[in-house]
Protein backbone atom coordinates (compact mmCIF):
# COMPACT_ATOMS: atom_id res chain seq x y z
CA UNK A 1 0.00 0.00 0.00
CA UNK A 2 1.33 3.42 -0.89
CA UNK A 3 1.95 5.92 1.87
CA UNK A 4 -0.69 8.54 2.50
CA UNK A 5 0.52 11.94 1.24
CA UNK A 6 -1.19 15.07 2.43
CA UNK A 7 -0.71 18.81 2.59
CA UNK A 8 -0.89 20.36 6.01
CA UNK A 9 -1.98 23.97 6.20
CA UNK A 10 -2.33 26.28 9.16
CA UNK A 11 -6.10 25.97 8.90
CA UNK A 12 -5.98 22.14 8.85
CA UNK A 13 -3.73 21.83 11.89
CA UNK A 14 -5.40 20.92 15.18
CA UNK A 15 -2.96 23.23 16.95
CA UNK A 16 -3.90 26.81 17.74
CA UNK A 17 -0.25 27.87 17.81
CA UNK A 18 0.65 30.75 15.50
CA UNK A 19 3.54 29.20 13.57
CA UNK A 20 4.70 32.54 12.18
CA UNK A 21 5.07 34.13 15.60
CA UNK A 22 6.55 30.93 16.98
CA UNK A 23 9.13 30.76 14.19
CA UNK A 24 10.25 34.30 14.94
CA UNK A 25 10.78 33.47 18.59
CA UNK A 26 12.61 30.25 17.79
CA UNK A 27 14.93 32.02 15.36
CA UNK A 28 16.00 34.35 18.14
CA UNK A 29 16.19 31.83 20.96
CA UNK A 30 16.33 28.07 20.41
CA UNK A 31 15.89 27.52 24.15
CA UNK A 32 12.20 28.33 23.70
CA UNK A 33 11.85 24.88 22.17
CA UNK A 34 12.01 23.34 25.63
CA UNK A 35 8.81 24.63 27.24
CA UNK A 36 6.91 24.34 23.96
CA UNK A 37 7.78 20.69 23.49
CA UNK A 38 7.17 19.94 27.16
CA UNK A 39 3.71 21.46 26.72
CA UNK A 40 3.06 19.34 23.64
CA UNK A 41 4.30 16.17 25.35
CA UNK A 42 2.34 16.78 28.54
CA UNK A 43 -0.80 17.29 26.48
CA UNK A 44 -0.07 13.92 24.80
CA UNK A 45 -0.46 15.28 21.30
CA UNK A 46 -0.06 12.59 18.64
CA UNK A 47 3.32 12.38 16.95
CA UNK A 48 1.78 13.49 13.63
CA UNK A 49 0.53 16.68 15.25
CA UNK A 50 3.92 17.19 16.87
CA UNK A 51 5.68 16.93 13.50
CA UNK A 52 3.18 19.30 11.88
CA UNK A 53 3.55 21.99 14.55
CA UNK A 54 7.26 21.57 15.26
CA UNK A 55 8.17 20.91 11.63
CA UNK A 56 6.48 24.06 10.36
CA UNK A 57 7.72 26.30 13.17
CA UNK A 58 11.30 24.98 13.03
CA UNK A 59 11.54 25.19 9.23
CA UNK A 60 10.19 28.74 9.31
CA UNK A 61 12.85 29.57 11.92
CA UNK A 62 15.52 28.08 9.63
CA UNK A 63 14.20 30.13 6.69
CA UNK A 64 14.34 33.30 8.80
CA UNK A 65 17.96 32.55 9.69
CA UNK A 66 18.82 31.81 6.05
CA UNK A 67 17.21 35.10 4.96
CA UNK A 68 19.14 36.95 7.65
CA UNK A 69 22.35 35.66 6.07
CA UNK A 70 21.53 37.71 2.95
CA UNK A 71 19.57 40.69 4.26
CA UNK A 72 20.83 40.83 7.84
CA UNK A 73 18.60 40.75 10.92
CA UNK A 74 15.28 42.55 10.73
CA UNK A 75 15.42 46.01 12.29
CA UNK A 76 12.09 47.73 12.39
CA UNK A 77 12.26 51.39 11.45
CA UNK A 78 15.90 51.22 10.33
CA UNK A 79 17.10 51.26 6.74
CA UNK A 80 19.38 48.49 5.64
CA UNK A 81 22.71 49.21 3.95
CA UNK A 82 22.63 45.84 2.17
CA UNK A 83 21.78 45.22 -1.49
CA UNK A 84 19.12 42.70 -0.49
CA UNK A 85 16.19 43.84 1.66
CA UNK A 86 13.06 42.32 3.17
CA UNK A 87 9.84 42.75 1.21
CA UNK A 88 7.14 41.22 3.40
CA UNK A 89 6.33 37.51 3.50
CA UNK A 90 4.83 34.99 1.12
CA UNK A 91 3.45 31.50 1.20
CA UNK A 92 5.67 28.56 0.40
CA UNK A 93 5.54 24.79 0.46
CA UNK A 94 8.24 22.50 1.85
CA UNK A 95 8.39 18.70 1.79
CA UNK A 96 9.03 16.89 5.04
CA UNK A 97 9.17 13.20 4.13
CA UNK A 98 5.57 12.12 3.37
CA UNK A 99 4.21 15.53 4.31
CA UNK A 100 4.19 18.80 2.49
CA UNK A 101 3.96 21.74 4.85
CA UNK A 102 2.57 25.15 3.96
CA UNK A 103 4.93 27.71 5.49
CA UNK A 104 5.32 31.46 5.62
CA UNK A 105 8.72 32.56 4.38
CA UNK A 106 10.38 35.97 4.21
CA UNK A 107 10.30 37.68 0.83
CA UNK A 108 13.58 39.22 -0.33
CA UNK A 109 14.24 41.72 -3.12
CA UNK A 110 17.23 43.55 -4.52
CA UNK A 111 17.30 47.28 -3.86
CA UNK A 112 18.41 48.23 -7.36
CA UNK A 113 18.15 45.33 -9.78
CA UNK A 114 19.91 45.79 -13.10
CA UNK A 115 17.82 46.01 -16.29
CA UNK A 116 16.49 42.58 -17.18
CA UNK A 117 17.61 41.15 -13.82
CA UNK A 118 14.86 39.70 -11.58
CA UNK A 119 14.26 41.70 -8.43
CA UNK A 120 13.24 38.69 -6.33
CA UNK A 121 16.00 36.96 -4.35
CA UNK A 122 15.50 33.34 -3.40
CA UNK A 123 16.25 32.18 0.14
CA UNK A 124 19.12 29.64 -0.07
CA UNK A 125 17.64 27.24 2.49
CA UNK A 126 14.24 27.27 0.77
CA UNK A 127 15.85 26.58 -2.59
CA UNK A 128 17.81 23.67 -1.13
CA UNK A 129 14.69 22.17 0.42
CA UNK A 130 12.77 22.42 -2.85
CA UNK A 131 15.54 20.94 -4.99
CA UNK A 132 16.87 18.16 -2.76
CA UNK A 133 14.28 15.58 -1.73
CA UNK A 134 16.74 13.75 0.52
CA UNK A 135 16.84 16.70 2.89
CA UNK A 136 13.27 15.89 3.95
CA UNK A 137 14.31 12.54 5.41
CA UNK A 138 17.32 14.10 7.15
CA UNK A 139 15.35 17.00 8.66
CA UNK A 140 12.62 14.69 9.93
CA UNK A 141 15.32 12.46 11.44
CA UNK A 142 16.85 15.44 13.28
CA UNK A 143 13.46 16.63 14.47
CA UNK A 144 12.43 13.25 15.86
CA UNK A 145 15.89 12.68 17.40
CA UNK A 146 15.62 15.99 19.20
CA UNK A 147 12.24 14.99 20.61
CA UNK A 148 13.27 11.49 21.66
CA UNK A 149 16.49 12.57 23.40
CA UNK A 150 14.97 15.77 24.86
CA UNK A 151 17.87 17.75 23.35
CA UNK A 152 15.50 20.19 21.75
CA UNK A 153 18.00 23.02 21.69
CA UNK A 154 20.01 21.12 19.05
CA UNK A 155 17.11 20.89 16.57
CA UNK A 156 17.38 24.33 14.96
CA UNK A 157 21.21 24.41 14.58
CA UNK A 158 21.34 20.92 13.09
CA UNK A 159 18.41 21.49 10.72
CA UNK A 160 19.82 24.88 9.74
CA UNK A 161 23.24 23.45 8.85
CA UNK A 162 21.52 20.65 6.89
CA UNK A 163 20.12 23.16 4.39
CA UNK A 164 23.22 25.32 4.14
CA UNK A 165 22.66 28.04 6.74
CA UNK A 166 26.19 29.03 7.72
CA UNK A 167 27.66 27.89 11.00
CA UNK A 168 28.52 31.49 11.75
CA UNK A 169 24.84 32.46 11.48
CA UNK A 170 23.83 29.63 13.80
CA UNK A 171 26.69 30.64 16.10
CA UNK A 172 25.45 34.25 16.23
CA UNK A 173 21.98 33.08 17.19
CA UNK A 174 23.45 30.80 19.86
CA UNK A 175 25.66 33.55 21.30
CA UNK A 176 22.74 35.96 21.55
CA UNK A 177 20.58 33.32 23.24
CA UNK A 178 23.41 32.48 25.66
CA UNK A 179 23.94 36.13 26.53
CA UNK A 180 20.25 36.61 27.25
CA UNK A 181 20.22 33.51 29.42
CA UNK A 182 23.29 34.65 31.37
CA UNK A 183 21.65 38.01 31.99
CA UNK A 184 18.46 36.34 33.19
CA UNK A 185 20.44 34.05 35.52
CA UNK A 186 22.39 36.99 36.94
CA UNK A 187 19.13 38.76 37.84
CA UNK A 188 17.40 35.89 39.65
CA UNK A 189 16.29 36.80 43.16
CA UNK A 190 16.53 34.26 46.00
CA UNK A 191 15.39 36.43 48.89
CA UNK A 192 12.09 34.53 49.22
CA UNK A 193 13.76 31.10 49.30
CA UNK A 194 15.16 29.46 52.41
CA UNK A 195 18.32 27.99 50.89
CA UNK A 196 19.67 25.46 53.40
CA UNK A 197 22.60 24.01 51.44
CA UNK A 198 24.85 25.32 48.69
CA UNK A 199 27.08 23.17 46.48
CA UNK A 200 29.99 24.86 44.70
CA UNK A 201 32.31 23.22 42.19
CA UNK A 202 34.16 24.11 39.02
CA UNK A 203 34.49 22.68 35.53
CA UNK A 204 37.25 23.12 32.96
CA UNK A 205 36.24 23.70 29.33
CA UNK A 206 39.34 23.85 27.17
CA UNK A 207 41.76 26.12 29.02
CA UNK A 208 38.96 28.05 30.75
CA UNK A 209 37.20 27.40 34.05
CA UNK A 210 33.66 28.07 35.24
CA UNK A 211 32.50 27.96 38.89
CA UNK A 212 28.95 26.75 39.42
CA UNK A 213 26.74 27.14 42.51
CA UNK A 214 23.57 25.14 43.09
CA UNK A 215 21.34 25.52 46.14
CA UNK A 216 18.58 23.46 47.76
CA UNK A 217 15.65 25.03 49.59
CA UNK A 218 13.82 23.72 52.65
CA UNK A 219 11.47 21.69 50.43
CA UNK A 220 14.33 19.91 48.66
CA UNK A 221 14.05 21.76 45.35
CA UNK A 222 17.30 22.54 43.51
CA UNK A 223 18.11 25.98 42.13
CA UNK A 224 20.97 27.09 39.86
CA UNK A 225 22.27 30.01 41.93
CA UNK A 226 25.06 31.37 39.78
CA UNK A 227 27.97 30.88 37.41
CA UNK A 228 31.31 32.65 37.34
CA UNK A 229 34.18 32.54 34.92
CA UNK A 230 37.29 31.34 36.77
CA UNK A 231 38.54 28.49 38.98
CA UNK A 232 37.63 27.62 42.57
CA UNK A 233 41.32 28.08 43.47
CA UNK A 234 41.03 31.76 42.58
CA UNK A 235 40.09 33.60 45.79
CA UNK A 236 38.91 36.74 43.99
CA UNK A 237 36.58 34.79 41.69
CA UNK A 238 35.20 32.72 44.58
CA UNK A 239 34.54 35.83 46.67
CA UNK A 240 32.89 37.62 43.73
CA UNK A 241 30.52 34.68 43.20
CA UNK A 242 29.52 34.55 46.88
CA UNK A 243 29.11 38.31 47.17
CA UNK A 244 26.85 38.25 44.12
CA UNK A 245 24.69 35.57 45.76
CA UNK A 246 24.35 37.77 48.84
CA UNK A 247 23.26 40.71 46.71
CA UNK A 248 20.60 38.51 45.11
CA UNK A 249 19.03 37.39 48.35
CA UNK A 250 21.20 34.88 50.22
CA UNK A 251 21.22 36.44 53.71
CA UNK A 252 24.79 36.12 55.07
CA UNK A 253 23.38 36.00 58.60
CA UNK A 254 21.37 32.87 57.83
CA UNK A 255 23.42 29.81 58.75
CA UNK A 256 23.55 27.27 55.90
CA UNK A 257 25.69 24.29 54.88
CA UNK A 258 28.25 24.63 52.07
CA UNK A 259 29.50 21.56 50.18
CA UNK A 260 32.74 22.26 48.31
CA UNK A 261 35.56 20.49 46.49
CA UNK A 262 38.18 21.29 49.12
CA UNK A 263 39.63 24.45 47.59
CA UNK A 264 41.34 26.56 50.27
CA UNK A 265 40.57 29.76 48.37
CA UNK A 266 36.88 28.88 48.26
CA UNK A 267 36.89 27.95 51.95
CA UNK A 268 38.46 31.31 52.80
CA UNK A 269 35.89 33.15 50.67
CA UNK A 270 33.03 31.42 52.54
CA UNK A 271 34.49 32.54 55.87
CA UNK A 272 34.84 36.12 54.63
CA UNK A 273 31.34 36.43 53.15
CA UNK A 274 29.23 34.18 55.42
CA UNK A 275 31.32 34.04 58.59
CA UNK A 276 33.84 31.57 60.00
CA UNK A 277 31.11 29.70 61.92
CA UNK A 278 29.55 28.54 58.64
CA UNK A 279 29.49 24.71 58.46
CA UNK A 280 31.41 23.38 55.46
CA UNK A 281 31.32 19.81 54.19
CA UNK A 282 34.31 18.63 52.15
CA UNK A 283 33.32 16.53 49.12
CA UNK A 284 34.23 12.95 49.94
CA UNK A 285 34.60 11.93 46.30
CA UNK A 286 37.17 14.68 45.68
CA UNK A 287 39.08 13.60 48.79
CA UNK A 288 39.09 9.96 47.70
CA UNK A 289 40.42 10.91 44.26
CA UNK A 290 43.15 12.99 45.86
CA UNK A 291 44.24 10.10 48.10
CA UNK A 292 44.17 7.59 45.23
CA UNK A 293 46.39 9.94 43.25
CA UNK A 294 49.16 9.24 45.78
CA UNK A 295 48.74 5.46 45.67
CA UNK A 296 49.71 2.82 43.08
CA UNK A 297 46.77 1.50 41.08
CA UNK A 298 47.02 -1.90 42.77
CA UNK A 299 46.05 -0.24 46.07
CA UNK A 300 43.00 1.65 44.80
CA UNK A 301 40.32 -0.96 45.50
CA UNK A 302 41.74 -1.66 48.95
CA UNK A 303 41.75 2.07 49.76
CA UNK A 304 38.13 2.66 48.74
CA UNK A 305 36.55 0.16 51.14
CA UNK A 306 37.71 1.53 54.53
CA UNK A 307 37.33 5.09 53.27
CA UNK A 308 33.64 4.67 52.38
CA UNK A 309 32.83 2.43 55.35
CA UNK A 310 34.07 5.02 57.85
CA UNK A 311 31.49 7.58 56.71
CA UNK A 312 28.65 5.20 57.63
CA UNK A 313 29.73 5.22 61.29
CA UNK A 314 29.01 7.84 63.91
CA UNK A 315 31.30 10.85 64.17
CA UNK A 316 33.78 9.61 66.78
CA UNK A 317 34.16 6.07 65.48
CA UNK A 318 34.31 7.16 61.82
CA UNK A 319 37.13 9.64 62.43
CA UNK A 320 38.99 7.02 64.47
CA UNK A 321 38.83 4.50 61.62
CA UNK A 322 40.09 7.06 59.08
CA UNK A 323 42.98 7.95 61.40
CA UNK A 324 43.86 4.27 61.81
CA UNK A 325 43.92 3.83 58.04
CA UNK A 326 46.07 6.95 57.63
CA UNK A 327 48.55 5.52 60.15
CA UNK A 328 48.74 2.31 58.14
CA UNK A 329 49.31 4.26 54.89
CA UNK A 330 52.03 6.37 56.44
CA UNK A 331 54.55 3.54 56.46
CA UNK A 332 54.71 3.07 52.66
CA UNK A 333 52.81 6.05 51.23
CA UNK A 334 53.24 9.04 53.56
CA UNK A 335 51.95 11.50 50.95
CA UNK A 336 48.67 9.57 50.74
CA UNK A 337 48.38 9.61 54.53
CA UNK A 338 49.00 13.36 54.59
CA UNK A 339 46.37 13.93 51.92
CA UNK A 340 43.85 11.84 53.88
CA UNK A 341 44.42 13.73 57.14
CA UNK A 342 44.20 17.17 55.49
CA UNK A 343 40.77 18.66 56.19
CA UNK A 344 39.64 15.53 58.05
CA UNK A 345 37.26 17.46 60.33
CA UNK A 346 35.28 18.82 57.38
CA UNK A 347 34.80 15.33 55.93
CA UNK A 348 32.53 14.62 58.91
CA UNK A 349 30.57 17.89 59.15
CA UNK A 350 27.29 16.24 58.18
CA UNK A 351 27.88 13.50 60.78
CA UNK A 352 28.51 16.20 63.39
CA UNK A 353 25.16 17.81 62.52
CA UNK A 354 23.42 14.52 63.37
CA UNK A 355 21.81 13.97 59.98
CA UNK A 356 20.34 10.62 58.85
CA UNK A 357 22.26 8.44 56.40
CA UNK A 358 19.88 9.05 53.47
CA UNK A 359 20.47 12.80 53.66
CA UNK A 360 24.21 12.37 54.27
CA UNK A 361 24.54 10.51 50.97
CA UNK A 362 23.40 13.62 49.11
CA UNK A 363 25.19 16.21 51.26
CA UNK A 364 28.50 14.37 51.43
CA UNK A 365 29.57 15.00 47.82
CA UNK A 366 29.26 17.58 45.04
CA UNK A 367 27.50 15.00 42.84
CA UNK A 368 24.59 17.39 42.27
CA UNK A 369 26.95 19.62 40.27
CA UNK A 370 29.20 16.83 38.98
CA UNK A 371 26.23 15.17 37.26
CA UNK A 372 25.39 18.46 35.56
CA UNK A 373 29.03 18.80 34.50
CA UNK A 374 28.86 15.38 32.85
CA UNK A 375 25.78 16.44 30.92
CA UNK A 376 27.53 19.68 29.93
CA UNK A 377 30.58 17.78 28.63
CA UNK A 378 28.29 15.48 26.68
CA UNK A 379 26.50 18.44 25.07
CA UNK A 380 29.76 20.22 24.29
CA UNK A 381 31.66 17.18 22.99
CA UNK A 382 31.64 18.55 19.43
CA UNK A 383 33.30 21.81 20.44
CA UNK A 384 36.94 21.51 19.43
CA UNK A 385 38.11 25.04 20.13
CA UNK A 386 37.06 27.05 23.18
CA UNK A 387 37.73 30.60 22.06
CA UNK A 388 37.34 32.39 25.40
CA UNK A 389 36.09 32.25 28.96
CA UNK A 390 32.95 34.04 27.80
CA UNK A 391 32.19 31.21 25.38
CA UNK A 392 32.67 28.64 28.16
CA UNK A 393 30.39 30.65 30.45
CA UNK A 394 27.65 30.84 27.79
CA UNK A 395 27.79 27.10 27.17
CA UNK A 396 27.63 26.43 30.91
CA UNK A 397 24.62 28.73 31.25
CA UNK A 398 22.71 27.10 28.39
CA UNK A 399 23.54 23.58 29.61
CA UNK A 400 22.65 24.26 33.26
CA UNK A 401 19.40 25.94 32.24
CA UNK A 402 18.43 22.93 30.11
CA UNK A 403 19.49 20.46 32.80
CA UNK A 404 17.58 22.35 35.49
CA UNK A 405 14.34 21.67 33.59
CA UNK A 406 14.64 18.08 34.79
CA UNK A 407 15.76 18.82 38.36
CA UNK A 408 14.09 16.67 40.99
CA UNK A 409 14.10 17.08 44.73
CA UNK A 410 17.22 15.81 46.44
CA UNK A 411 17.51 12.38 48.00
CA UNK A 412 16.38 12.48 51.62
CA UNK A 413 14.47 15.75 51.21
CA UNK A 414 11.93 14.57 53.80
CA UNK A 415 14.68 14.83 56.41
CA UNK A 416 15.70 18.40 55.54
CA UNK A 417 13.82 19.65 58.60
CA UNK A 418 16.60 18.01 60.63
CA UNK A 419 19.26 19.99 58.75
CA UNK A 420 17.24 23.17 59.27
CA UNK A 421 16.94 22.47 62.99
CA UNK A 422 20.69 21.81 63.28
CA UNK A 423 21.51 25.04 61.41
CA UNK A 424 19.04 27.11 63.44
CA UNK A 425 20.14 25.82 66.88
CA UNK A 426 23.26 28.02 67.33
CA UNK A 427 21.26 31.09 66.30
CA UNK A 428 18.61 30.32 68.91
CA UNK A 429 21.27 29.76 71.56
CA UNK A 430 22.89 33.09 70.69
CA UNK A 431 19.51 34.80 70.90
CA UNK A 432 18.94 33.36 74.40
CA UNK A 433 22.39 34.56 75.50
CA UNK A 434 21.71 38.06 74.22
CA UNK A 435 18.31 38.09 75.98
CA UNK A 436 19.96 36.99 79.26
CA UNK A 437 22.56 39.75 78.96
CA UNK A 438 19.85 42.32 78.33
CA UNK A 439 18.21 40.94 81.38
Amino acid sequence: MSERYHVVSTQDSPSTLDSKALAGLLARDGQLLLPMLDLIENAQVAIDDLIDVMGRATIEAVLLMSAAGLAGPKRQGKKSDRDVVYHGTQKGRVALKERELNVDKPRLRKKDPKPGEPGEVEIPAYKALRENGRLADRMLEILIAGVSTRRYEQVIPEMAETVGVSKSQVSRETIEAGERLLKEMAERDFSKLDILAVWIDGIQLGSDHVICAVGVDAEGHKHVLGLREGATENAMVASALLEDLVQRGLDPKRRRLFVIDGSKALRKAIDQVFGDATPVQRCRNHKLRNVLGHLPEAQHDQAKSPFKAAFKLDLKEGKSKIEQYATWLERDWPSAAGSLREGLEELFTINRLGLPSELRRCLGTTNIIDNSHSALRDRARRVKHWQSGSMALRWAAVAFDAISQGFRRIMGYKHLWMLKAALDEPSKDQSLVEQAKAG
